[in-house]
């Protein structure tokens, strides 16, 4: 679970930013696409792949 906290002087939009960036980095939001309806399994086998080559990369 992603928990910002936010520091002393600090203002809500930077400590929005900072929530945001680490719910796109833990990849929340792919999640919820994925999930929110049926994948038939060529897509499911092509996003795989897609994530093979992504690793493959780094």
């Amino acid at each position: 679970m992603t928990q910002v906290v936010l520091g002393q002087n600090e203002n809500i939009e930077s400590a929005l930013r900072r929530f945001k960036r680490q719910v796109s980095r833990a990849g929340i939001f792919s999640d919820l696409k994925r999930l929110r309806h049926f994948e038939t399994p060529i897509e499911k086998r092509k996003r795989k792949a897609i994530a093979r080559r992504k690793k493959r990369y780094r």
